[in-house]
């Protein structure tokens, strides 16, 4: 089978064609054929080398998590799925590897696609949708006494354009954050309101909000004194700053949150029913084939995607 790979850490220069034998599924596994893969920031920073001591790679290593394609063999004693199911995933931190024909996915991780939904949209929503659903609700969300007031930075992004539709679909007022020209999307997505952060002071006249998502991977500090008494701030891409002030938890009434994805089949049958409902849809950024992974990283690496980057496998 065919799938692009890298043999040692670099950028997209290491990335290359190769010849692979097809896997076979295991118990608890099924064996996909992949239709469509998504490209999150994580895949080239794990091939960059800067995450190696936490996750090193297995050379050579084929990248990706997210994935959507069709079951074509199943491991023994698996009878969740059968042969021809449509099925989406987040694959294992260990293992990845969905830029390729074929892949394995986990029981623990994969759902079947509801009936209306696509392929590219099947292989958009798993890890970034996952990290936002898991971030809201470790802020609390949704919020059982009030509507909560959710600041969302980064809204036009990967995980920001989701995490958008998710508050709105737990009854919050939802303030996105992003560039001018992203502006209009973000509110046909359901944000209230959308300020843009390039202006000088883009925060002024703001009501304290109960959350605040950062998505861009920025300090806790400047937003700390956004938040009511009892607010949290959580980031999708920590840095050491927000893992020094989330020590500081116990300490004060402001919590900060570090959230380090744990993808389960659960969380992604919870998104696939915000799907089914009309409330959930993935923004496509750009498309690219297969043979231009390369391509795709460059347009993720450039910080200026809006919503999800696709492969298109099959």
């Amino acid at each position: 089978m065919k799938a692009i790979a890298y043999r040692r850490y670099g950028g997209v220069e290491v990335l290359e064609t190769l010849d692979q034998p097809q896997p076979t599924p295991a118990p608890g596994q099924i064996l996909v054929r992949v239709k469509n893969a998504s490209v999150n920031p994580v895949d080239w920073k794990l091939a960059s080398g800067a995450l190696r001591l936490l996750s090193p790679a297995r050379f050579p290593q084929v990248p990706g998590f997210d994935v959507a394609g069709e079951v074509v063999s199943i491991g023994p004693a698996v009878t969740t799925f059968a042969v021809g199911d449509r099925v989406h995933a987040r694959l294992d931190d260990r293992v990845g590897a969905s830029c390729a024909e074929y892949t394995l996915a986990g029981l623990n991780v994969t759902t079947r696609m509801p009936e209306r939904m696509d392929f590219a949209t099947a292989a958009g929503l798993p890890l970034a949708g996952m990290t936002a659903l898991q971030a809201l609700r470790r802020c609390g969300l949704p919020m059982q006494d009030a509507k909560a007031r959710v600041l969302v930075v980064g809204a036009s992004g990967g995980v920001g354009h989701l995490a958008v539709q998710i508050a709105r679909a737990c009854g919050a007022h939802v303030v996105g954050v992003c560039s001018a020209r992203n502006a209009a999307q973000v509110q046909t997505l359901g944000a209230q309101e959308v300020l843009d952060y390039t202006k000088p002071d883009p925060y002024a006249g703001q009501a304290p909000f109960d959350i605040v998502l950062d998505c861009v991977g920025g300090s806790p500090a400047p937003f700390l004194p956004l938040l009511t008494a009892h607010g949290h701030f959580a980031s999708v891409m920590p840095r050491p700053l927000v893992f020094f002030h989330s020590a500081l938890n116990k300490l004060r009434s402001r919590k900060v949150h570090a959230i380090l994805l744990k993808a389960t089949a659960a969380d992604l049958a919870i998104l696939d029913d915000l799907f089914t409902r009309g409330a959930l849809r993935v923004v496509i950024d750009s498309r690219f084939p297969l043979d231009d992974l390369k391509g795709a990283w460059t347009r993720s690496m450039s910080g200026r995607a809006t919503g999800k980057i696709l492969i298109d496998v099959a």
